[in-house]
């Protein structure tokens, strides 16, 4: 790695255990604002319908945002204890060809609302395991997207693999399909934890598929970790770290196990006595933060670090990250066509989430019309504050003037509650307040989630939902 830009970048982040003990509080993530728990069933299709129309008149104006499409394929062929995503567990591989055909008539409905060969500047592959279909499906899948959209040259074209679904083959058919980004689900490489979670995966098939998918010229590999899981302890933690920084992946994602059995089924057979501590999981994700930046990699925000030669790291450096449903990316916002079961998309200024569950999207589909669960379509007091929120999670400055001329509003008196809010957050270093703008210190860094929260105007009114902890 660079050592200089290493230096640079580790010198932007200050760890105040005392803090992070203080802020040990949940909250929402923002990788949307209102969150999802916000949606109202009252949207439909034909709110959705109107989004889309509102997008292709922009679009023929020359004022539409870029376009990006998520693809969730929700099976897996086997069950993880820890998962709390929408997924369906089989082993029939039949379901595959019978979904891509579902996925394609969803297109074809959207389509008939939005301008044919629109470009496309990502893509994202999503699960549940998309690796669960075969390489022929996977070919006809893309042939279909191909079909309907003009991928620009430089797309990001990402997937979500599962090391235990691929070989050497499987990766080279990927890359063949034009993916250049991949994120493999390594949770913990220790036999116990593995075992304990029902996914067993050894280093050396993970260091296999990762080998195949740089040979395969895959230009960014992302590795998840979950710290929190039964079994684990601060000595089988760093054993991880230490294979995971062996093979020296472009960026990591190191995530807080949320268990939460009550809500989600697979959880229960988790043993509650197997779980580390409260205090024990604290010094796991500590170790594990000063183990990543002392070896190089940045600190991007929440979750997320990434080598400092990384278009992340340098996105952060000039401020010009941003923050979706997939996390942190270096694109400046783009609209997201989302499709399959569950999947949440954003068009202009609406949220659109597909139903969840198989039976009911395919039933919607099957009567023609878009499956839509719920929705969002946000004012212009939501727009604005999501646009600030965005600011914060992605740690770039914000000047009072420039915000308020562009939305034609006088910030500080705007947000004067708010501003007052910050106060304690000024005394305690964590931002720099004054009355040309607001900036994240480096011993912010770690605390956005907290600013973030004080503009958010949802979190007084009730929700069923349950946030994961700040830190």
């Amino acid at each position: 790695m660079n050592a200089r830009l290493a230096a640079e970048d580790a010198a932007q982040l200050i760890i105040d255990e005392e803090l992070i003990r203080r802020f040990n509080k949940s909250g929402p993530r923002y990788t949307s604002y209102p969150s999802a728990d916000r949606f109202q069933a009252s949207f439909g299709a034909l709110d959705y319908h109107q989004a889309l129309k509102r997008r292709a008149a922009l679009l023929e104006a020359g004022q539409a945002a870029p376009l990006s499409l998520y693809v969730h394929i929700p099976f897996c062929a086997s069950l993880c204890y820890y998962c709390a995503c929408n997924k369906v567990i089989t082993k029939n591989k039949g379901q595959g060809g019978e979904y891509i055909r579902y996925l394609q008539r969803e297109l074809q409905l959207a389509s008939q609302h939005m301008p044919a060969g629109q470009s496309l500047r990502q893509l994202h592959f999503g699960g549940g395991t998309p690796t669960f279909l075969n390489n022929a499906e996977l070919t006809q899948l893309m042939d279909i997207l191909r079909a309907g959209f003009v991928f620009e040259d430089g797309a990001e074209l990402g997937i979500e693999i599962d090391p235990r679904t691929v070989s050497h083959n499987s990766m080279a058919q990927l890359a063949a399909l034009g993916f250049n980004r991949t994120s493999f689900g390594v949770q913990d490489f220790d036999a116990a934890v593995q075992q304990a979670v029902h996914r067993i995966q050894p280093y050396a098939m993970v260091q296999e598929a990762m080998q195949a998918a740089r040979e395969n010229g895959f230009s960014s590999i992302n590795v998840d970790l979950i710290y929190g899981l039964p079994k684990q302890n601060l000595g089988s933690f760093d054993a991880t770290i230490s294979q995971v920084l062996e093979l020296m992946p472009d960026r990591i994602a190191l995530y807080n196990y949320a268990h939460l059995p009550q809500r989600f089924k697979p959880q229960r057979r988790i043993l509650e006595a197997d779980l580390p501590s409260a205090e024990e999981r604290l010094q796991i994700f500590l170790l594990s933060l000063r183990r990543l930046t002392e070896a190089g990699y940045v600190y991007i925000g929440l979750d997320h670090f990434a080598r400092p030669d990384d278009s992340l790291s340098q996105a952060l450096r000039d401020h010009r990250l941003h923050r979706n449903f997939q996390g942190y990316t270096t694109s400046a916002e783009c609209d997201l066509l989302a499709l399959g079961a569950s999947s949440i998309g954003l068009i202009g200024d609406a949220y659109v989430q597909a139903q969840r569950e198989l039976p009911q999207y395919y039933a919607m589909l099957d009567a023609g019309v878009l499956p839509v669960e719920k929705g969002f379509h946000f004012s212009r007091d939501e727009k604005l504050r999501r646009t600030v929120i965005q600011h914060i999670m992605c740690a770039r400055p914000l000047d009072f003037a420039a915000f308020g001329q562009a939305w034609q509003i006088d910030f500080s008196a705007y947000f004067a509650p708010e501003l007052a809010r910050l106060q304690s957050y000024q005394d305690m270093d964590l931002i720099q307040l004054d009355a040309q703008g607001l900036r994240i210190t480096a011993r912010g860094r770690m605390f956005v989630r907290a600013v973030a929260m004080e503009f958010d105007a949802f979190l007084h009114q009730a929700t069923q939902a349950t946030y994961s902890r700040l830190i």
